[in-house]
C-alpha cells in the first residue's frame, strides 16, 4: 500500500510511546492523523506536536476496552475526514499483582485494553477500510513466547492469533485490506507505569506481588536501553507499504521464540529461557530473589 498525502491514519494509544511514534511517522508521510488515547491531557499535547508537520489532526479521548467508545472514535473519524486508510490498534497496558490469587480486576483491565481493544478497533473500522487500507495490530514478543506475566502473555497471544485470522479472512474474501502484526521486544515506552491510567470503575489498583521489585528493576533498565519508538514506527510504516504481515524488530527475541518452538516440536516440557535479551542470566535473578526473600524474612515481613 502506497502511503501518501491526503490519506488518513488512526492510531490508538497515540499520546506516548510507540503510538505517538506511529502518528509522527504517518504525519511525516503526509497523512492526516487521528490520535486516540485514554489520557486526555497527554493526547492534546501529542496532537498539537503532530500538527506541526502540516497535517490535519483529530484527538479523540478513547477507552479502547469500551465498544461504544471505539465506535464513537470511528464515527468521529469519518465525520471529520470522510475516510480511513490505516488503522493501528496499538493501545496496550501491562498489569501488576498476582494473576492467580490477586483481584480479577487486573485481568479485566489487561484483557480489556490489549485484547478487546484490538477486537473493538477491527470491528469498528473494518467497514470503512473495505475500499482499500491496512490494519496494524500491536502484539508483543510475549505473543510468541510467554514469560512476561500471565495476563499480558495471554492478551498478546490472542492478538497474534486474531491478526493471523484476520489476514487469512481478508485474503480469502479477496478484500484489499492488508494486515500487519507488530511483535516488539524492549522498547523505550512508559508501559511499566501504565496503571497511571487505571480505570476507577475497577476499584483499587492491585498491589505488587511480593519481591516483584527485583524483576521490575531489571525490566525497567532493559526498557530504558531498548529500541526507540521511532525505530519501531519506521519498521511498521515499511511493512504497511510492503504489505508484510510480521513486524519483528528484535531478532534476538525472535530466536528465543524459535527455541521454544523447537522444544514444542520435540514434545518437551516448557522451560524458562536461560537468557532473556536485555536481562541478567536467570541464575542471577533467582539469586537476587532468594536474597530479597531472606531480607524480607529477617525484617519480619
Amino acid at each position: 500500500m502506497q502511503l501518501s498525502k491526503g490519506q488518513v491514519a488512526v492510531v490508538t494509544g497515540a499520546a506516548s510511546g510507540i503510538g505517538y511514534a506511529l502518528a509522527d511517522s504517518f504525519a511525516r508521510k503526509g497523512l492526516d492523523v487521528v490520535l486516540a488515547d485514554v489520557q486526555e491531557d497527554a493526547l492534546g499535547e501529542a496532537a498539537a506536536r503532530i500538527a506541526e508537520h502540516g497535517v490535519s489532526t483529530l484527538a479523540v479521548r478513547t477507552d479502547v476496552s469500551s465498544e461504544a467508545s471505539v465506535q464513537e472514535l470511528a464515527r468521529s473519524t469519518v465525520d471529520r475526514f470522510g475516510a480511513v486508510h490505516v488503522l493501528c490498534n496499538n493501545a496496550g497496558v501491562a498489569g501488576k499483582g498476582d494473576p492467580w490469587t490477586g483481584p480479577l480486576s487486573a485481568w479485566e483491565w489487561v484483557m480489556g485494553v490489549n485484547f478487546w481493544g484490538v477486537v473493538h478497533g477491527v470491528r469498528a473500522f473494518l467497514p470503512h477500510l473495505l475500499g482499500g487500507g491496512h490494519i496494524v495490530n500491536t502484539a508483543s514478543i510475549a505473543g510468541l513466547f510467554p514469560g512476561f506475566g500471565a495476563s499480558y502473555d495471554a492478551s498478546k497471544h490472542a492478538v497474534v492469533a486474531i491478526s493471523e485470522d484476520l489476514y487469512h479472512n481478508m485474503n480469502a474474501a479477496g478484500l484489499p485490506v492488508g494486515v500487519s502484526c507488530l511483535c516488539p521486544g524492549w522498547v523505550r515506552t512508559g508501559i511499566m507505569d501504565a496503571d497511571r491510567n487505571w480505570p476507577s470503575h475497577l476499584g483499587d489498583k492491585p498491589a505488587d506481588m511480593p519481591l516483584a521489585h527485583v524483576m521490575t528493576d531489571h525490566v525497567r533498565r532493559a526498557i530504558d536501553e531498548g529500541m526507540t519508538p521511532a525505530a519501531v514506527a519506521d519498521l511498521v510504516v515499511q511493512s504497511v507499504e510492503a504489505q508484510r504481515f510480521w513486524v519483528l524488530p528484535h531478532q534476538d527475541f525472535l530466536e528465543m521464540a524459535i527455541r521454544r518452538w523447537h522444544r514444542i516440536a520435540d514434545r518437551l516440557d516448557p522451560v524458562p529461557d536461560d537468557q532473556t535479551p536485555g536481562l541478567p542470566p536467570r541464575e542471577q535473578i533467582m539469586a537476587e530473589v532468594a536474597k530479597a526473600m531472606e531480607e524480607l524474612i529477617a525484617d519480619g515481613g
